[in-house]
């Protein structure tokens, strides 16, 4: 069971790409929240308080740019959060499962021992004939 699990984690097809899907967007939605809730406000208050932070007007028009600081601070803390949360630890999970470069040179070699003497016992065939 837990052999087919590894497998499973370290198989790379549709199924743990729609997993990986479903999981950025639900991070995205978490990290957009808290900015709406926590981010946005200190936005203003740190910009000039609740009549004109995080906006500015030219000729009528409004410019919210408090709107443009909260999406790029959402945006790296989603960055952040998606690398902290689910790259490292499956690097981690590649690093501690996958075959170690001595082991994978060594079955190689052995392969190709094995393929190099089917070579010569075919020669030697060829050679009697």
């Amino acid at each position: 069971m837990i052999k087919g699990f590894k497998d499973f984690l370290m198989r790379g097809n549709v199924v743990e790409l729609a997993v990986a899907v479903v999981m950025g967007a639900a991070m995205t939605a978490l990290v957009a929240s808290f900015g709406t809730a926590f981010l946005n406000p200190l936005i203003t208050l740190f910009t000039g308080g609740a009549e004109v932070g995080g906006e500015f007007t030219v000729n009528g028009v409004v410019f919210p740019y408090g709107v443009f600081l909260n999406g790029v601070l959402v945006f790296f803390l989603t960055a952040l959060a998606v690398y902290f949360v689910v790259v490292l630890p499956m690097n981690k999970l590649r690093e501690r499962f996958a075959p170690k470069a001595e082991e994978v040179d060594e079955v190689h070699a052995v392969a190709e021992i094995e393929v190099l003497q089917e070579i010569r016992d075919l020669l030697r065939q060829q050679s009697r004939i």
